[in-house]
Parts: structure tokens; C-alpha cells; sequence
């Protein structure tokens, strides 16, 4: 399938919203329950400065610990702004969701901390064997986000609420 047929693919969706019968809840997550949640899934967006403005990438992910791990490349932005020596590493957010399109129903969570180029070889080792990058790219440095501040919520509906003891 080339690149257009695919683009063509995905775009042949539906454009009109879906409806919900009724108002969804936001509940709160403890960042571990939501850092439970990132580790449930694979795919979450990276967001750090470029050039002074905000960029964002699709990445996947794998967690260590509390720490998010991806692979990166020797060209990518994000590589040389995390290679800085003597730094506290780069402030970025990182963001994941599992959002059903037409329940409207699931999470989202978003951490921000200093992500950090892994330059110790046993840990880099260890980190390219945890995680497999998805593109077809020689990702050879990995990127270690050690989370400052961790937010979620849940999206559900007033029946999935359990009443508070009373």
C-alpha cells in the first residue's frame, strides 16, 4: 500500500462527531494510578522547545520504574537538546491516552519532568532491549524522563462512580 493509499485510508473516516447520551465525569487519578495507566499502553506524545516554540512527537514508550523511556536517533531534535552536559536535562511533558471516539469514555495522563540522554552503556543497552522502535530508523540513544509531576484523569460516566462512605 503506498504512503497516499494510506493517508487516503485513514482519512475516509467518518467526519461527522460522535454523540454521547449523556455528559461524561472527570475523575482525578493519584499519579499512581496514572502512571500505571502510561504503562499500559505504548504510544503517548513527547513535547519539548524547538527553536523557542512548543514541538510535539508521537513516540512509543516503555516504563522503568516510574521513568518513561523512548529511542531516539543521533538527528533528531530532541536527542541534541537532551545532550547538553552538565545540565538538569530538558523540561518536557509527556503525554498518553486511551480514549474511546465514541463512548467518549477512558483517560488521559500527562507528566512533565527533565528528560535526560541514558549515556551509561549497560543502561543504554538495557533500555534499546526493552523497547523496540516502531519506525524502520536506526534509534540508537535513548531518552529517560524522570517525572516531576504526574496528572490523569478519568473520563466515565456517573454510574461507574462509586458512592463516598458516609
Amino acid at each position: 500500500m503506498s504512503d497516499e493509499s494510506v493517508l487516503k485510508h485513514v482519512m475516509a473516516g467518518s467526519n461527522a462527531p460522535a454523540v454521547c447520551a449523556e455528559p461524561r465525569r472527570r475523575v482525578e487519578l493519584d499519579s499512581g494510578e496514572a502512571l500505571r495507566l502510561l504503562g499500559s499502553v505504548s504510544l503517548g506524545r513527547i513535547v519539548f522547545t524547538r527553536h523557542a516554540l512548543p514541538t510535539v512527537r508521537p513516540v512509543n514508550h516503555v516504563l522503568d520504574g516510574d521513568d518513561i523511556v523512548i529511542r531516539t536517533h543521533e538527528g533528531a531534535a530532541l536527542t541534541s537538546r537532551t545532550r547538553q552536559a552538565g545540565s538538569p536535562g530538558v523540561v518536557v511533558a509527556y503525554e498518553a491516552d486511551d480514549i474511546d471516539p465514541d463512548t467518549h469514555l477512558g483517560w488521559s495522563v500527562v507528566v512533565t519532568g527533565y528528560a535526560h540522554l541514558v549515556t551509561d552503556a549497560r543502561d543504554l543497552a538495557r533500555c534499546q532491549g526493552m523497547l523496540r522502535p516502531w519506525v524502520h530508523q536506526t534509534m540508537d540513544h535513548a531518552v529517560r524522563i524522570r517525572p516531576d509531576l504526574v496528572t490523569g484523569f478519568l473520563l466515565t460516566t456517573a454510574d461507574d462512580i462509586a458512592p463516598a462512605d458516609g
